[in-house]
């Protein structure tokens, strides 16, 4: 059995552009928050917080309101193209109130933006779940692993593509010293792009034929669903596999918690501890962020060899270990170094080999009526842990020291290896099935 990559490619559009967007909303909505409407940090760090808050609710509630929809185009294609459509033109009415309250500042045009803001992120929050599911949709449970590689790295393509357009559009000679910036063409090529990838995956992913195929080779292998069928319709985890599911999503959240307390506080961190500046600490984490994508598709391929929770397993003690040195290098070295950067590499290829492979896991203990669900399972696991760590962890660096950082990150990776071990489920292996031929070699 083998993946269709062009297929999955297709599929990674729609998480191209979602990744594209948060790129360009965590980059430029603080500044327009604190440049131009003169919001101090507490009331910006909130409103950039309410993402991840209306996460908890929306995700898994359209997630599971998808896995219910019937339609001619499919089941997630509605949602995405919906949600897609409202995105594209919410985002661009940011920039023209940004302006506006430039030019005549008023506190009807302040509540204006937020309201645009919040009515924005509802609409993404409305397809998020349904266009990372529709990868599960398509594809055979014991290929997923290496189907998800693909899709991080899609999104990885979205997130580079709007810092090359945004280095482009707004280099230092156009910004530095200006007193108010022009985000209104940036907010438009961002949006095109979301519109022409998300058109582009509606016109060659024909989403209820493939989901039929995937269904009749998931019949013809009951083995791989771990769920139940309750006899009303409803599907029902026996309770060795929920166990497990509480368990993974456990270490979801541990691992999300001090993944995220790195990545929020180490500009900061570097700066009290070792005395360096933005660019070197951003440079760590670009770092880490090249070794997580050049670490994707090999990490999915070792997955469908020896096994996703090994693969897990690996990638949080090499991560915790990582952390670990990270505080002896800022503790001995007194600037940002070359073996910092290998470290930080390292960093990106651990969370790569458990990045890759929890959402699969997840998915895999559901049969496919009931992906949507999981999915928003798996994403309030990860948003809620995203919630807490920058408060958490901030507050003990400022209550016991700075130097505490990396301790708490690899205490709480650690820790998910403890709840990973645990799990028992949802570790498909791949193995050649008589009859699989013809899938193999399906184009579309």
């Amino acid at each position: 059995m083998k993946l269709n990559y062009k297929r999955t490619f297709l599929v990674g559009l729609a998480f191209l552009s979602i990744c594209a967007f948060w790129q360009m909303y965590d980059n430029v909505v603080p500044l327009i928050l604190t440049n131009t409407f003169h919001l101090n940090e507490t009331y910006s760090g909130a409103i950039m917080a309410a993402d991840n808050i209306l996460a908890l609710f929306l995700l898994p509630f359209f997630g599971s309101l998808s896995d219910k929809s019937e339609t001619k185009i499919g089941k997630r294609m509605p949602y995405i193209l919906f949600g897609t459509g409202m995105v594209c033109i919410l985002m661009n009415i940011l920039p023209f109130l940004d302006n506006g309250y430039y030019r005549a500042p008023n506190n009807f045009k302040l509540v204006s933006f937020v309201i645009v803001l919040g009515l924005l992120l509802i609409a993404m929050g409305t397809y998020r779940s349904p266009a990372v599911a529709l990868m599960p949709d398509v594809t055979p449970k014991p290929l997923r692993s290496k189907a998800n590689a693909i899709i991080n790295l899609m999104g990885a393509v979205g997130g580079i593509i709007y810092l090359a357009i945004a280095a482009l559009l707004y280099p230092n000679s156009k910004t530095v010293g200006v007193a108010h910036v022009d985000y209104q063409i940036l907010f438009v090529v961002v949006s095109s792009i979301m519109f022409v990838a998300v058109g582009l995956l509606y016109l060659f992913v024909k989403e209820p034929e493939l989901v039929y195929e995937n269904k009749i080779l998931e019949a013809e292998h009951p083995e791989w669903n771990l769920s139940e069928d309750d006899g009303s319709g409803h599907e029902k985890l026996p309770d060795d596999v929920k166990r497990s599911l509480y368990f993974l999503l456990a270490s979801i959240a541990l691992w999300f918690i001090g993944y995220n307390g790195v990545t929020t506080w180490f500009t900061t961190y570097v700066s009290v501890v070792m005395g360096q500046g933005l660019g070197g600490a951003s440079t760590c984490l670009l770092v880490a962020t090249a070794g997580a994508i050049v670490s994707y598709i090999p990490i999915g391929n070792l997955a469908s060899k020896i096994g996703r929770k090994r693969t897990i397993k690996g990638g949080i003690v090499l991560l915790s270990l990582m952390f670990a040195l990270g505080f002896v290098f800022t503790n001995i070295f007194k600037s940002i170094n070359f073996i910092m950067y290998v470290s930080f590499a390292l960093v990106g290829l651990a969370w790569a080999a458990i990045n890759v492979n929890s959402l699969p896991m997840v998915v895999e203990m559901c049969k496919g009526s009931d992906i949507g669900k999981f999915t928003g399972y798996y994403y309030t696991a990860s948003m809620a842990a995203q919630i807490v760590t920058p408060i958490l962890a901030g507050t003990l660096m400022r209550l016991i020291s700075y130097k505490i950082l990396f301790i708490y990150s690899a205490f709480f990776v650690l820790l998910s290896y403890v709840t990973m071990s645990q799990v028992r489920h949802g570790d498909q292996k791949v193995e050649a099935k008589k009859g699989l031929e013809a899938f193999e070699n399906m184009e579309d």
